[in-house]
């Protein structure tokens, strides 16, 4: 088994507090070995970023991310105003204000698609899109269902579509927006997003997706069409099954109930 297909499962804080005693290691090592302060902070916060790309939940992964920060300003030590400035910039870089008027980042759990397949029955080689894809845990959760689909991720922060691309070697991820990247030609997209752009991924569903087409959304509800399915994954929460309606009179280009 390969070692980054191995979740990580540790109960909070511990993943925080090795999050920030890496971060600190690596900020004294890098001065031990005669870096600058500002250059030993910046190695120090690359760290931190990189653990808080492991952490599921908004709030904790600000507080992985800001926890080292903190811990040298708390112990007094003298970085420049450039490496205040980096740290402030790190979280914009890994998670946009651009992309939180999306969804804030909120990873899809494991086995929320559970049954999917079977409600939606896809031919083999079918496009699956996982319209804003973070790191990727959509797309395992799509390959556990479609394993011989061709999966997508569109993702518009670059450091989680780069981290993305490197998780999910299995699918084509690519930094973009998801709503000008176009959805022609994909038999299913995937989302979870927020109540507020649920009204707009309906309508690019209906303008894009070919007549059978679909969009699953994992809890949140498009008002406007009535749901083929509704499923419910092992939280509870609902998964949400849409079919763009077909041309009277044509048939579906994709297989499904």
């Amino acid at each position: 088994m390969k070692l980054a297909a191995i979740p990580l499962r540790l109960p909070w804080p511990t993943p925080a507090l090795l999050g920030w005693l890496l971060a600190w290691l690596a900020w004294q090592s890098l001065r031990a070995v005669g870096l600058g302060d500002g250059a030993a902070f910046a190695g120090g916060l690359g760290v931190g970023m990189l653990a808080a790309t492991w952490v599921q939940g908004r709030w904790r992964r600000v507080l992985v991310l800001a926890g080292f920060p903190l811990v040298v300003l708390a112990a007094g030590v003298a970085v420049p105003g450039w490496g205040w400035a980096l740290a402030a910039a790190a979280l914009l870089l890994a998670y946009p204000l651009r992309a939180w008027r999306d969804a804030p980042f909120f990873p899809t759990p494991d086995a929320a698609l559970q049954g999917l397949a079977a409600c939606v029955p896809l031919p083999p080689g079918a496009r699956v899109l996982d319209a804003g894809c973070g790191l990727g845990h959509g797309l395992r959760a799509l390959r556990q269902q479609y394993p011989q689909a061709q999966l997508e991720g569109v993702e518009w922060s670059w450091p989680l579509a780069l981290l993305c691309r490197l998780r999910c070697r299995f699918a084509r991820v690519r930094r973009g927006d998801m709503w000008r990247e176009p959805w022609q030609g994909c038999a299913l997209v995937y989302l979870f997003q927020r109540p507020e752009s649920m009204a707009r991924a309906l309508a690019k569903a209906q303008a894009e997706l070919a007549p059978g087409g679909w969009l699953v959304s994992l809890e949140f509800e498009a008002a406007g069409l009535a749901a083929h399915a509704r499923l419910a994954a092992p939280d509870g929460r609902p998964v949400w099954i849409y079919r763009v309606a077909p041309k009277p009179g044509s048939t579906s280009p994709h297989a499904g109930r």
